[in-house]
C-alpha cells in the first residue's frame, strides 16, 4: 500500500489524527516497523533513531506533507485545526478586515 493510502486510512480509522502530526507520524512508523516485523515493545529508541537515520522508515516530513495534500483534496479528513485556520473563520476575519471579494 502506498503512504498516500495508508495515510488516508489512518486518518479515517482514527479522527484525533486529523490534527496532529505527531501522533499521525508515530502510528505511520507504528504500521511500518509491525510490516517489517519489529516489535516495538522491545525496539530500543536507539534502534529506532538508527532505522530512521538509514532511510528505513518513512521521513516524517513526507507523512506530513501527504496529510495535508489529503486535506486539502478530501474535505471529510480535515480536522478542527484545519476549519479554524482555512474555513468559515479565516472568510469571517477577511470580511471583518474589508477584503470580502466584490
Amino acid at each position: 500500500m502506498k503512504t498516500k493510502e495508508i495515510i488516508k486510512n489512518l486518518l479515517t480509522k482514527y479522527p484525533n489524527l486529523k490534527d496532529n502530526d505527531n501522533k499521525l507520524i508515530a502510528n505511520y512508523w507504528n504500521l511500518e516497523l509491525k510490516n517489517k516485523n519489529k516489535d516495538i515493545n522491545i525496539l530500543t529508541a536507539s534502534d529506532l533513531l538508527s532505522m530512521y537515520a538509514q532511510s528505513q522508515l518513512t521521513n516524517a516530513e513526507t507523512i506530513r506533507r501527504m496529510r495535508a495534500k489529503l486535506q486539502e483534496e478530501v474535505p471529510s479528513l480535515r480536522g478542527r485545526a484545519y476549519e479554524l485556520r482555512k474555513g468559515t473563520i479565516q472568510e469571517k476575519w477577511r470580511k471583518d478586515l474589508g477584503y470580502e471579494n466584490n
